[in-house]
Formats: structure tokens, C-alpha cells, sequence
């Protein structure tokens, strides 16, 4: 959680510097590439601002009325960054990339006064130097939330970033590492497009670059929303690593038969572990306790994502017993 926060937090700053950096380089230029940044960057602020709320709403206790607690709010804030920041934001860039593709205006060769230095620059060189500072700005996030991936990934055995994409279910560090990609390549694109029309004046090379913006970030959007959908719905913990698991109990001295396994998260990195376990009918409820017990701390050690786990005893030609868990 903590992890989470520090790179939402990161991405926080570095997106709200930026937005304001291309919104004056913007108004200084008039270039569509830089104005579908604006809308990136206002966008990727936004989304910083909802994946906030949703680890404080998802950090509440557990009540009655939601007795596993609220995790899976980070899933919902993350499904709405993706939708509603995400979808929004690249139809627009993209939108506005088609409108000047279809009405190219003249490249624009103005100079800017730099009232420090009483000198005159081309107006070209504000959107570079906005665009170069977005990219570093944007690494640095990145960064961040790359060494918070990778800590996953080690931890899992996940070789490659698809993977832990696929199986994490830390939804909110997933989105700000997909956030930082996609900003950092938007910059790249947005300062390619940009210096091809200074070079050739010709706009559509702006323009052009303003249109794929759009369209990786409405792609991301896609993207995300899936991700996001499987997790809402209650996934379990990915088949290799459930199995050790169950085999695990399957083994456990005096267990019998494991008649089901189940695991689901239930927020970001909070597996809720079920079982029917047929035990050894020698064995008295004492035992079966102790049993039951043992098998809870061995899940746990085993995998750091399990919080609670639920057992319900059976005794193989006996009575069943009762659910046992924490």
C-alpha cells in the first residue's frame, strides 16, 4: 500500500508540472501536438487524483456490510481512470489530430521574448524544451513505479512486465506504470511530430503526431479496462501459483482429500484462500484444530497475498465438521 502511494504520488507531481509546462507552451505555439499533450497530461493528473481516492477508500476496515473489506475499490477507481480519463482524453487528442489533419494550418515561425535575457527565441524551442523536460520528468515516475513492478515480479517469478500485466492484481501501480509508458512515449511522439513540421514546414507531421497520441491512448484505455474487469469479477490467484497451494494442503499429514480449493482477491494483493479438507477420521477435533491451523500459517508464508484463509473439516466416514478459519 505504501509502495502504491509513493508511486501515485510521484506520478501526482510530475504530471501536474507538466500539464502546466505544455499548456504554455501551447498557448506560445499553437501546436496541435502539444495541445493533445495538455489533454495527456491533465488526463494522466486526474487519473493520479481518482487512484488516490481509491487507496484511502480501499484502505477502510472491514464492516458488516462489507466483511472483507473494501479493497476492490482501487479496481473500481482504476476502472473509471481508464474509462472516463483514459477514453475521454484520447478521443479528444485524437479528434483534434484528425481536425487539423483535415484544416492544416501554417506552421508557425514566431519568436518568444525571454524577458530574463531581454532576447528572442523561435517559439519552436518552448515546445521542445516543454517536451524534453516531459520526458524527464515522465522517466522519473517511471522509475518509480518500474521499482515497485519489479519488486512484484521478483517476488513471483514473473519474467516479463506482460506478465506481471496478466497475473498482479496491484491494479494502482499497474495504471501509473502504463500512465508513465504512455506519456513518456506521447512526449517522444509529440516532439518527433513537432520538429518534422519545423524541419519540412509542413503541419501535418504535427497533426499526424497529435492523431496517434489519441489513438495509444484510447488503445490503453482498452486495455486497462480489461485488466481491471477481471479483477472486479473476482479472479483467483493464477493456476501455477495456486497449485503449490492446494498441493500443500493435499499433502499435509492427516489430510485425506482436498474436495475443493478456491482463492479470490479481494483487493490488491489480499487473496482470501476456501477449502474442503477430508481429514484422517483418527484424528480428534483437537487435532483437526491444530491441523487447520498449521495449514492457515503454511499459505500465508508460502504466499504473501494471502490474508485470510477459510477451512471447512471433513472427516472421511463421519459427520462434517465446522468451518474453521480466520
Amino acid at each position: 500500500m505504501a509502495s502504491s502511494t509513493s508511486v501515485v504520488l510521484a506520478a501526482l507531481v510530475a504530471n501536474g508540472s507538466i500539464a502546466i509546462m505544455k499548456f504554455v507552451g501551447y498557448l506560445l505555439t499553437g501546436s496541435p501536438a502539444m495541445l493533445s499533450e495538455v489533454y495527456h497530461s491533465i488526463s494522466d493528473t486526474g487519473n493520479q487524483v481518482f487512484l488516490l481516492v481509491g487507496i484511502k477508500y480501499g484502505g477502510r476496515e472491514a464492516s458488516r456490510s462489507h466483511p472483507f473489506g473494501y479493497g476492490k475499490a482501487q479496481f473500481f477507481y482504476a476502472l473509471l481512470v481508464s474509462v472516463m480519463l483514459f477514453g475521454i482524453a484520447g478521443w479528444e487528442s485524437a479528434n483534434h489530430g484528425l481536425h487539423a489533419l483535415q484544416h492544416p494550418e501554417p506552421v508557425s515561425t514566431g519568436t518568444v521574448t525571454l524577458p530574463v535575457v531581454a532576447a528572442e527565441i523561435p517559439n519552436v524551442w518552448v515546445n521542445y524544451t516543454v517536451l524534453i523536460g516531459a520526458i524527464v520528468f515522465e522517466a522519473w515516475a517511471f522509475a518509480k513505479a518500474y521499482k515497485a513492478i519489479k519488486i512484484q515480479m521478483d517476488r513471483n517469478g514473473w519474467t516479463s512486465i506482460w506478465e506481471a500485466f496478466r497475473k498482479s492484481s496491484d491494479i494502482t501501480t499497474l495504471t501509473a506504470l502504463t500512465e508513465d509508458t504512455i506519456a513518456g512515449a506521447g512526449a517522444g511522439i509529440a516532439l518527433a511530430g513537432v520538429y518534422a513540421s519545423r524541419v519540412t514546414e509542413n503541419p501535418v507531421y504535427d497533426a499526424a503526431s497529435a492523431f496517434v497520441i489519441g489513438l495509444l491512448l484510447m488503445g490503453f484505455a482498452i486495455l486497462l479496462a480489461w485488466e481491471n474487469k477481471r479483477l472486479i469479477l473476482g479472479e483467483s490467484l493464477p493456476e501455477d501459483a495456486e497449485t503449490p497451494l492446494r498441493d500443500a494442503v493435499a499433502n499435509w499429514d492427516g489430510v485425506e482429500n482436498v474436495a475443493d480449493f478456491r482463492t479470490v482477491f479481494f483487493g490488491p494483493q489480499k487473496l482470501v484462500v476456501t477449502a474442503d479438507v477430508a481429514f484422517d477420521p483418527s484424528m480428534d477435533t483437537e487435532e483437526i484444530d491444530d491441523a487447520i491451523t498449521a495449514i492457515e500459517s503454511k499459505l500465508k508464508t508460502m504466499e504473501s497475498s494471502v490474508k485470510t484463509v477459510y477451512i471447512e473439516p471433513r472427516v472421511l466416514g463421519g459427520e462434517e465438521g465446522m468451518a474453521a478459519g480466520e
